[in-house]
């Protein structure tokens, strides 16, 4: 499948221009991401319709709290990745073509049998995650136009390094975004994900002007990026560049692929991140992973009153009134229809 988005350049090399780190691709040569290929001066995606995984979830798995809660999310993915993050949580898949020398794998599920699966299994969105929807991005795009026609919604689980020209032409088809923030440190990402911090930044501010719903989610760290200072900087930049609307997930991490020299995050560190992005005058701000504390019920932010409680990826109850609080009828953020 050819790519979209590259440009020709000289001695048949090629640039792609999907993701930041903006790959000047030699013939015969693969990018970053190692799923684009230069094949004779031409741009190539190696995973267009292969999907590696594919399955209904609840839409609250992604995390996605304020997009049709209770709902299924038909949710798809290929084998790659443009960073490579240490501490990757599905690096089987994700980071296949990079640890196993280029290869791919996956079954052949072109766009027109997602959405028709998606629609069979009483899904309201479609879901573009487990690794990195940039990557594979002729393939989400193709999917999220005949999904967004067929009345399907269409969200991305994405680690935020799309470029203006990839967000301004998914956006009349992507609704909503899950946003990795990983941190609010350069060398984090220099060193933990091979990527830029203000890459990143900017993929939100742009995300937003578009008029993309975002969550965000921040997998807490111990000793990496659970310094409070950061943590402040973090919230401070949600509440200010978009929006104290803007739900943040901050999620506990558990020792995975190449980060395990050290212990799962503690609680307490989960509710000291909650409460400074409260400090920080967000509206919404959840703790992940760590079901049962009641981190991850929705409240009215003007009075406090319960309006969504959860368990895990269930909804116990939802008390809200056409995305009103029923109680002062304060309008909560939110895709609810």
């Amino acid at each position: 499948m050819k790519a979209y988005l590259y440009q020709p350049m000289e001695d048949s090399k090629v640039k792609c221009n999907l993701c930041h780190h903006r790959c000047v691709i030699p013939q015969g040569k693969r990018g970053i991401c190692a799923v684009r290929e230069n094949q004779d001066g031409e741009l190539v995606s190696l995973v267009y319709a292969q999907a590696i995984a594919a399955s209904s979830d609840p839409i609250e798995k992604k995390p996605l709290f304020h997009v049709l809660p209770g709902s299924r999310s038909f949710s798809i993915a290929t084998v790659g990745c443009n960073f490579h993050c240490r501490f990757c949580q599905n690096s089987n898949i994700a980071q296949m073509p990079r640890d196993l020398d280029g290869k791919i794998m996956g079954r052949y599920f072109p766009p027109d049998q997602v959405v028709a699966q998606a629609k069979q299994t009483g899904c309201k969105t479609i879901a573009y995650t487990y690794t990195e929807p940039t990557i594979y991005f002729e393939y989400a795009y193709d999917t999220a136009k005949l999904a967004a026609q067929e009345g399907l919604r269409n969200v991305f689980v994405t680690n935020g390094y799309e470029t203006p020209e990839a967000i301004e032409k998914i956006a009349p088809y992507l609704h909503a975004a899950n946003v990795d923030l990983k941190a609010f440190s350069p060398g984090f990402y220099k060193e933990m994900c091979g990527a830029k911090l203000e890459n990143v930044l900017e993929t939100l501010k742009c995300m937003h002007s578009a008029g993309i719903f975002l969550e965000i989610t921040t997998l807490i760290i111990p000793g990496l990026n659970d310094d409070p200072a950061q943590l402040e900087e973090l919230a401070g930049f949600i509440a200010q560049s978009l929006s104290p609307q803007t739900p943040w997930h901050v999620s506990r991490f558990h020792p995975t692929y190449n980060l395990i020299d050290r212990s799962a995050t503690p609680p307490a560190t989960l509710f000291q991140a909650h409460e400074i992005g409260k400090k920080a005058g967000l509206h919404y701000v959840y703790t992940g992973n760590i079901p049962g504390q009641g981190g991850e019920n929705t409240y009215c932010h003007h009075c406090q009153t319960l309006l969504i409680e959860r368990m895990g990826y269930t909804i116990q109850q939802n008390v809200l009134k056409n995305g009103t609080c029923p109680n002062c009828q304060t309008p909560a953020h939110g895709l609810w229809k």
